[in-house]
C-alpha cells in the first residue's frame, strides 16, 4: 500500500439499536483504497457493504473509528463541514437514480454546483460539458422523467462528475438495469474514472463487473476479505480480520 492513501478507515465500528439488542454491522474493520484505484466491494445482501459506503460518503457516521481522505478525518468535522466536503470531494452514484422527474437533464446536474454557490452560466456549461461526456448532450433540455434507465443513469454520472470530486463511490450502480445497459454503464464508468483520476469504491452483486475493477473485497461476517479478480473467491492469506489484527 502506498504511504498516503487516497481514503482509510481504521478500526471502523458501526452497531444499529434493535430494541434491547445491539445490531454489530462490523467491528474495527480497517480499510485503505489507493489513490487511482477501482475497488469493488461484493457480498451477500445484509452484509454490510452499503453502510459502509455510506459511511466513507459521510452520510453517515461510525459508532467508532476514523475515516481518512489524505490527512483530513471525516469523522472530527461538523455536519455544515462534512456536507461541504462531500459536495466538493465525493460524486455519488446510487442503484435508484434520485433524479428530479420534473426538473430537466441539464437542471439535474447543474444542482451540485448550484449548491456550493456557483454562478448559474458556469454551472451550466461546466454541466453540459459533463453531460457531452456520458453522450447526452442533446437530451439536456429533456426532463429527467422522459429518459429511459440508461439515460438516467449516464445523467447521475455526470451529476456525480460535475463538481470534479476526487472519489466516486458507487453503490450497485447498475442494479436496476439490463444486463447490455448496465454492461454500458460500467463500460462508461470505468472510463470516466480514468478520464478524472478518479479513486473509486463500488458496491455490486456482478463478479463480472467486479473483476473488471482493480480490487476486489468482499464483506462477509463483518470482516473484510481480499478477493482474487480473476475468480471473485476470497484467499484466506489476504483476510483483514474485523479488529484490525491480522
Amino acid at each position: 500500500m502506498p504511504p498516503n492513501p487516497a481514503l482509510r478507515a481504521e478500526k471502523l465500528t458501526k452497531i444499529y439499536r434493535s430494541g434491547d439488542a445491539d445490531l454489530v454491522i462490523f467491528d474495527s474493520i480497517d480499510l485503505q483504497v489507493h489513490r487511482g484505484e477501482m475497488l469493488a466491494l461484493v457480498g451477500e445482501s445484509g452484509a454490510g457493504k452499503s453502510t459502509l459506503l455510506h459511511l466513507l460518503g459521510g452520510l453517515d457516521r461510525p459508532t467508532s473509528g476514523t475515516i481518512y481522505y489524505g490527512s483530513i478525518d471525516i469523522s472530527r468535522l461538523a455536519d455544515a463541514e462534512l456536507a461541504n466536503f462531500r459536495n466538493r470531494e465525493i460524486g455519488f452514484v446510487w442503484q435508484i437514480h434520485y433524479l428530479l422527474p420534473e426538473f430537466t437533464a441539464l437542471e439535474n446536474v447543474m444542482m451540485p454546483l448550484l449548491i456550493r454557490g456557483v454562478p448559474h452560466g458556469k454551472a451550466a456549461s461546466d454541466s453540459l460539458a459533463r453531460l457531452d461526456e456520458v453522450g447526452l448532450h442533446a437530451r439536456a433540455t429533456h426532463r429527467a422523467g422522459e429518459l429511459s434507465g440508461g439515460e438516467q443513469q449516464r445523467i447521475v454520472l455526470a451529476r456525480a462528475l460535475v463538481g470534479e470530486p476526487s472519489v466516486l463511490l458507487a453503490d450497485e450502480p447498475t442494479g436496476n438495469l439490463d444486463f447490455r445497459t448496465g454492461e454500458m454503464i460500467f463500460d462508461l464508468l470505468a472510463r470516466l474514472h480514468r478520464s478524472h483520476t478518479l479513486t473509486s469504491v463500488l458496491v455490486t452483486h456482478n463478479l463480472a463487473f467486479a473483476r473488471k475493477c482493480d480490487r476486489i473485497l468482499m464483506m462477509e461476517g463483518g470482516a473484510l476479505l481480499a478477493a482474487n479478480p480473476g475468480t471473485g473467491t476470497g484467499t484466506g492469506p489476504d483476510i483483514v480480520h474485523p479488529r484490525g489484527d491480522g
